[in-house]
């Protein structure tokens, strides 16, 4: 069986670069455009634009963590790289596809890997009526925002705004308020990964508010619809003894 094709990406950190450098004068690397696997050297923020840059494409993705988190990076090793790879573990992610209009009528379309996210644009709170699978749930959340997280991102922002830790494979998103002011005792929800959601900003003029897929924001939005999409597959690689299952595991364990 040949070996993998594999490329090295850096972000632009001097800790990633001095690993780049590494990594070049160890081993035979490929363009990323011509890889089997890419190895993403940076923290969690340059993985997520990583896995943005080569969605599409059948391609592998293997993080060493060159940044500060780096809860879906593999601890960085210049040596036995080729030999890592080849025993991690697969992990297999579905992104999140929002499609948003604004004040103007324009729509626009993004994907998320981690959440999507609705936000306040003033000092005014936000009053935003959520529907899931085309039935009103809630008619009105007066809030600071509202998000839907994925099993994947739902350590990070989603975390700290108090939503639940979701286990990979678990088929499920969070629906997690931000700074909830009525109904004040709603936490949010738990629905299966087939979930459609929409959001309806109530009085968009008085009250705006700005929608979020990872890094791409769109302003003055009117309406939201979020769902996960099947036909769309992330590949990450992960060292055995520390896949992300076991990581979004421990997390539930944290004091």
């Amino acid at each position: 069986m040949a070996r993998p094709r594999i490329a090295v990406v850096a972000s632009s950190d001097p800790k990633a670069r001095s690993a780049l450098t590494k990594l070049e004068a160890l081993y035979r690397l490929a363009a990323p455009e011509k890889a089997d696997v890419i190895v993403a050297l940076g923290g969690d923020g340059f993985m997520l634009e990583t896995l943005h840059r080569f969605l599409g494409r059948d391609v592998a993705v293997y993080g060493m963590n060159r940044g500060s988190v780096g809860f879906l990076m593999n601890a960085f090793r210049a040596e036995d790289l080729e030999r890592r790879i080849a025993r991690a573990e697969e992990t297999v992610l579905h992104p999140l596809r929002m499609h948003a209009s604004d004040q103007k009528g324009a729509r626009h379309e993004a994907l998320a890997i981690n959440e999507v996210a609705l936000f306040r644009e003033t000092r005014q709170s936000a009053k935003i009526r959520i529907g899931v699978d085309g039935i009103v749930r809630l008619k009105e959340l007066v809030c600071d925002g509202v998000l839907v997280s994925t099993p994947a991102g739902s350590t990070a922002y989603n975390l700290s705004a108090h939503g639940p830790i979701l286990p990979v494979g678990a088929n499920l998103l969070a629906l997690t308020p931000i700074s909830a002011f009525r109904p004040r005792r709603w936490r949010g929800a738990l629905l299966p990964s087939r979930t459609r959601f929409r959001f309806r900003v109530i009085d968009p003029i008085k009250r705006p508010v700005s929608a979020v897929a990872d890094d791409t924001e769109i302003r003055d939005v009117v309406e939201v619809q979020v769902w996960e999409d099947p036909d769309i597959t992330l590949s990450l690689l992960f060292d055995a003894e520390h896949n992300l299952e076991e990581r979004i595991l421990k997390e539930q364990f944290v004091p």
